[in-house]
């Protein structure tokens, strides 16, 4: 006679951290649960509420700029140092971990406008102002030691007063914006290369993470450019409505850029496709003044003059996160860390803010059962984000109400004239071809090359 039996190590039914712990083994048969589907709900349901109760985005505010923060850098090889410009001319290198200054310099006689980490390895940083100087410094670790004053590496002379800086990526060179576009090589005082395609202001110039010879540039004209430096040419140049005041490359799929425009919108376009914006970025009330990547590409941050700092998916139309404070003022500069797990941002009420990407994040180490736990929550929240309790409690942010009144008086302006619009085509002769346009196809009023 044979006989079967169940046998089973005790090392097969104990947790790997602790020998007290018994792995409970269940049958997961789905007729033998009838209700599990109501309590992965319920639980859904309270991990929502729960991340809404946890949700404390703020973590630190850099103190020490006695001027409105105007522009801000941070390297893309570390976690440490990040570079702030402020209005009175101002430049600062923050230790984050310490929350501390570790060198500040009066670097520009006006507005700091723009601030750019030199690429990976280097050990540098470029500023300008506009007192027409762009400078190039040396980027003080902690420790490191340099007085509060210290001289520049390099100064260059520009004929018009700068309004933006962006260093390369791989390459010696760094690129300014004023009235012309201009390409800067380190070792020479001259620019290089000189780009001028109409005859306004130039906002801000931005390279290109993975084309060396690729840059663009907002325009005062409303336009967003787009030049080749081995050409030494304008290659294709978009016009909007309103224009932007500041551009970011998709770092991951670098085809990809979004604008910061004036009308409270952000419009990512497809560097070959300019004629349609890929997405409208929707949600701010006031001109959006910056825009910055997280280096996984998959969502940016934005900052406005309606004072809050909103962070989006690149293929959402909506804001997933707003954050802002009773004090904060109007929001000049924004970024991400390198690791993407938090935000910074610089405001004219002379600080930098230091936030969570995700708000109700835990910033200490967990350990491995939360680790898993943290995972069974979330994939229970992704499951359930359709049903109608959750979406709501997942959706609702708290705003000031001067934005929420703003934001509801723009709705009824919308809705207003969309029934305007429909009453008149409904109204009007049998031959009347009064076609509404995609709101994305009429976004762009021409295209340029």
């Amino acid at each position: 006679m044979k006989f079967k039996a169940l046998a089973r190590s005790e090392k097969k039914c104990t947790r790997e951290l602790s020998s007290d712990v018994r792995i409970r083994l269940r049958n997961t048969a789905p007729e033998l649960h009838p209700f599990a589907k109501a309590r992965e709900y319920r639980r859904a349901l309270n991990a929502t509420k729960l991340e809404k109760v946890f949700a404390k985005p703020f973590v630190a505010a850099l103190d020490g700029h006695t001027d409105g923060v105007w522009c801000s850098s941070a390297p893309h090889s570390s976690l440490v140092q990040f570079v702030s410009g402020a209005c009175d001319g101002e430049v600062r290198v923050w230790d984050l971990p310490s929350q501390k200054c570790v060198w500040s310099v009066n670097a520009h006689r006006g507005i700091v406008k723009g601030v750019s980490v030199a690429p990976h390895g280097a050990n540098f940083f470029v500023s300008a102002g506009d007192d027409s100087l762009a400078k190039l410094w040396g980027l003080h670790r902690s420790g490191s030691g340099g007085g509060r004053e210290s001289e520049a590496l390099a100064t260059y002379r520009g004929k018009n007063a700068f309004t933006g800086v962006d260093h390369h990526w791989t390459r010696s060179h760094f690129a300014t914006s004023s009235e012309v576009v201009e390409v800067w090589d380190h070792n020479r005082s001259e620019p290089i290369h000189s780009f001028k395609w109409g005859h306004d202001m130039t906002m801000s110039v931005r390279f290109n993470p993975a084309e060396p010879d690729l840059l663009a540039s907002t325009g005062r004209d409303r336009s967003i450019g787009l030049y080749d430096v081995r050409k030494g040419s304008a290659l294709k140049k978009v016009v909007l409505e309103a224009y932007c005041s500041a551009l970011a490359w998709n770092p991951r799929e670098p085809i990809y850029f979004v604008g910061a425009n004036e009308d409270g919108n952000l419009y990512s376009f497809d560097m070959r496709k300019l004629d349609r914006p890929c997405m409208i970025h929707k949600d701010h009330v006031g001109a959006v003044l910056s825009v910055g990547y997280s280096p996984t590409g998959k969502e940016f941050v934005s900052g406005s003059y309606d004072r809050t700092v909103r962070i989006f998916k690149s293929n959402e139309g909506r804001s997933r996160e707003v954050y802002h404070t009773k004090r904060m003022g109007r929001v000049f500069c924004t970024n991400f860390s390198m690791d993407s797990k938090f935000v910074l941002s610089g405001s004219d009420d002379a600080n930098v803010r230091v936030w969570k990407a995700q708000a109700s994040a835990t910033l200490g180490k967990m350990t491995a059962r939360e680790e898993r736990h943290a995972e069974y929550v979330g994939a229970l929240k992704q499951r359930h984000e359709h049903m109608p309790e959750v979406r709501r409690i997942a959706k609702y942010r708290q705003v000031p109400r001067v934005i929420k009144k703003m934001a509801e008086r723009a709705r009824e302006t919308k809705d207003s004239a969309r029934r305007k619009e429909t009453n008149r085509r409904a109204h009007s002769k049998p031959g009347f071809e009064g076609q509404v346009k995609p709101e994305r196809d009429s976004a762009v009023v021409a295209t340029l090359e």
